[in-house]
């Protein structure tokens, strides 16, 4: 994997940042791309430090013309991009009916639409070389559905259904295309700021113990998992779903 070239999203902290750890001491060289480009340099100094390669790469993933300049920038460090992670991304808490228009298109805009841009820009790389793996992160609202987060479970879960088109359309390119729905997963700016503001319908210790795997999880949870998927050892695994999330499903 030391000739790959990844790009993260939403990697400045949390699940996005420990995906660039892993995946850098697979030996794959990582764009980490985030809002402000200025808050990824923590996760960039991890990776160097440990003797990895890595870049900072300011962009909205919403915006088109912003996203084709960060991965012209990672080509032109590194080479053709061969590894994509779509993990930017931003909650919401609101009941259904005072949802308004505003607020939905924000949340498809950056959830959906941003993954669509990123995976629409850096595809024909993966095309190329006919080797690649797209790796979305989704949520368990996907799949569960969240009280007071219709917009936020519908645009995860047009992550799901992209993943399953995208696996037939590109699988005879020898591309791959898999999604990680994760559940609670502490020491995140999503989670943590749900639990401060009192969002979540149950208080952080019972959402822990709701188990069965009674622990929260951990960033490294999904990092380790999206390793995994980006190597040859899942060559053979596309389309599918996998729920990182202690084996709690409601």
């Amino acid at each position: 994997m030391d000739t790959k070239v990844a790009l993260v999203t939403g990697a400045a902290a949390g699940i996005g940042a420990s995906c660039v750890r892993r995946l850098a001491s697979a030996g794959l060289m990582v764009g980490v791309v985030d809002l402000d480009k200025e808050r990824c340099a923590e996760t960039v100094a991890a990776v160097v430090a440990d003797g990895g390669k890595a870049i900072a790469l300011g962009a909205d993933i919403s915006d088109r013309d912003q996203v084709r300049e960060a991965a012209r920038t990672l080509r032109e460090a590194f080479g053709p991009i061969s590894v994509l992670v779509n993990n930017a991304g931003i909650p919401g808490f609101k009941p259904f009916l005072e949802i308004d228009d505003a607020t939905w298109d924000q949340m498809i805009r950056i959830n959906l639409t941003g993954a669509f841009i990123v995976t629409q820009e850096v595809l024909p790389d993966m095309i190329g070389s006919a080797w690649g793996r797209v790796i979305n992160i989704s949520s368990m609202a996907a799949q569960s559905g969240a009280r007071h987060m219709a917009h936020y479970s519908a645009s995860k879960a047009g992550m799901i259904g992209m993943t399953r088109a995208l696996a037939h359309e590109f699988g005879p390119a020898g591309i791959t295309v898999n999604c990680v729905p994760p559940r609670f997963i502490t020491g995140t700016i999503m989670s943590d700021q749900a639990f401060t503001d009192g969002k979540q319908p149950l208080a952080r210790e019972a959402e822990i113990m709701a188990g069965p795997i009674c622990r929260a999880g951990r960033p490294d949870d999904i990092g380790s998992t999206v390793a995994w998927l980006a190597s040859e050892d899942a060559g053979f695994i596309t389309g599918q779903v996998i729920g990182v999330n202690g084996g709690r499903y409601i």
